[in-house]
C-alpha cells in the first residue's frame, strides 16, 4: 500500500463542484485584485476566529512582517521567537528591520519555553512571537501575562494551527495580532500562496490594509511603505469554500492522530503530547526517534511518504551565519532536528492507511532492536 505524505487531490475531489463554481464567479466578475471574495473571506475568517478585524495578504511571512511593522517594530528593536520553527518566523523580524532573539523550546510540546522567554527580555525587547507549532497552541496565558508585565506586543504565528482552541478561544484571537498562512498543505490551504492578519486593534488593521496595497489609505496617496502583498481574489474564493469544512477536517485529523498514538504506544517512538487546555489540530503528526534517518529510508522503501519539519534549525541556517549564533546554543531544538519525523497526515486518510503506516514504523523499530541485540551479544 502506497501512502503519500499528503493528498490534496483527495480533498479537492470531495468539493470539486463548489470550488469550480467559486472560481467561475470570480472569472465572471473579473475582480481579481482585492475583489468581493477577499472582503467576504476577511469577514468570515474574523468571525470564525473571534476577532474584530482580518486583512488578507499574500503569504504567512507577509502577515508576520506587516503585523510587526503595524505595531511600530523596526530597527533597534528585538523580538523573541522560538528556535524551533520555520525560518519565516525569524525572517519576518529581520525584514521588518528588527533583530530576532531566539530561545529554546519545551522538550515535550516543542513550543516556545516561556521561562526562557522571560530570561531573554532586554530593554530593547518589543515583542514575542509564539508559534503554535504543528497545530498545538502555545502556552498563551503565561505568554500574555509576561507580555503585560513588560509592555510587549504578542503576535501569534498561527500558520500551522487553523481552527485550534486554547481554553475555549480560537488561536488568532489571543494576542495583539496574529498571522496565518494558507499555503496549499495547511489545514486551511489555498491553491497557491495566501495569508491573513487578525487583530482586534483597528489601527493595526488599517496600517496592514494600507501597506499590503502599496501603502495607500486613499487611491494614489501613499502614506505608508508601498508593499504589494495583496490577497488574490481567486485564492479568497477557494478559501471561503474550504473554511466551511475546516472543523470537520480538523476532527478527522484528530481521529487519525489518536489512532496513530494508540497504535504506536509501546513501540519505543515518542508520539505528540496533547494539552488539556488546548485542542491540537495536527497540521503535522510528528514523532521522535534517534533512528529517524533509518526509519525514513525504510518507510520510503515501503511506499510511505514522510517529511522532516525542520532538519536545520534557524540558528544554523546560512542566512543567519553572521548573527553570532553557534552550534550547541539551543540543545533542545538541535536534538529535535536530529530525531523528528512527520508521518503522513491529512483528513482523508483511511483507517487502513494509518494502520499500515503505524505497523511499518513498529516493524522497523523491532528490527532495529533485534539488530542491536545481536551486535551486543556478538
Amino acid at each position: 500500500m502506497n501512502v503519500p505524505f499528503v493528498d490534496l487531490q483527495a480533498q479537492h475531489r470531495t468539493i470539486r463542484d463548489e470550488l469550480n463554481q467559486a472560481i467561475q464567479r470570480v472569472m465572471d466578475r473579473c475582480d481579481f485584485a482585492l475583489g468581493q471574495d477577499v472582503v467576504r473571506f476577511e469577514e468570515e475568517f474574523a468571525a470564525f476566529c473571534g476577532t474584530r478585524h482580518a486583512v488578507g495578504v499574500d503569504s504567512g511571512l507577509s502577515a508576520l512582517e506587516l503585523s510587526l511593522r503595524a505595531l511600530g517594530i523596526g530597527p533597534g528593536d528585538e523580538v523573541i521567537v522560538p528556535a524551533h520553527t520555520f525560518i519565516a518566523t525569524a525572517a519576518a523580524v529581520t525584514f521588518a528591520g528588527a533583530r530576532p532573539i531566539l530561545v529554546d523550546v519545551d522538550p515535550a510540546t516543542y513550543n516556545i519555553d516561556v521561562a526562557q522567554v522571560e530570561a531573554a527580555i532586554t530593554p530593547r525587547t518589543r515583542a514575542i512571537i509564539p508559534v503554535h507549532l504543528y497545530g498545538l497552541p502555545a502556552a498563551m496565558d503565561a505568554i500574555m501575562s509576561l507580555a503585560d508585565r513588560h509592555d510587549l506586543a504578542v503576535i501569534e504565528d498561527a500558520c500551522q494551527a487553523h481552527g485550534a482552541y486554547y481554553k475555549g478561544r480560537r488561536v488568532g484571537s489571543l494576542g495583539h495580532a496574529a498571522a496565518f498562512s494558507f499555503y496549499p498543505t495547511k489545514n486551511l490551504g489555498g491553491c497557491g500562496d495566501a495569508g491573513m492578519v487578525l487583530t482586534d486593534d483597528a489601527e493595526v488593521a488599517e496600517q496592514v490594509r494600507a501597506m499590503r496595497n502599496c501603502g495607500q489609505k486613499a487611491k494614489y496617496i501613499h502614506e505608508l511603505p508601498p508593499f504589494n502583498h495583496r490577497l488574490d481574489t481567486l485564492q479568497a474564493a477557494i478559501l471561503r469554500v474550504k473554511l466551511r469544512y475546516l472543523d470537520q477536517w480538523n476532527e478527522a485529523r484528530w481521529r487519525n492522530a489518536a489512532l496513530y498514538t494508540n497504535l504506536l504506544t509501546g513501540s519505543g517512538i515518542v508520539t505528540p503530547v496533547e494539552d488539556p487546555d488546548s485542542t491540537h489540530v495536527y497540521h503535522l503528526y510528528v514523532v521522535r526517534t534517534p533512528r529517524r534517518d533509518g526509519l525514513q529510508a525504510y518507510l520510503r522503501e515501503q511506499g510511505i511518504g514522510t517529511a522532516i519539519h525542520y532538519p536545520v534549525p534557524i540558528h544554523l541556517q546560512p542566512f543567519y551565519a553572521g548573527n553570532g549564533f553557534r552550534r550547541g546554543q539551543f540543545p533542545v531544538t538541535e536534538g529535535l532536528c536530529d530525531e523528528i519525523i512527520s508521518l503522513p497526515m491529512f483528513p482523508e486518510m483511511t483507517t487502513e492507511q494509518v494502520e499500515h503506516v503505524a505497523a511499518n514504523v513498529a516493524e522497523f523499530l523491532v528490527k532495529e532492536r533485534v539488530t542491536e541485540e545481536v551486535r551486543t551479544y556478538a
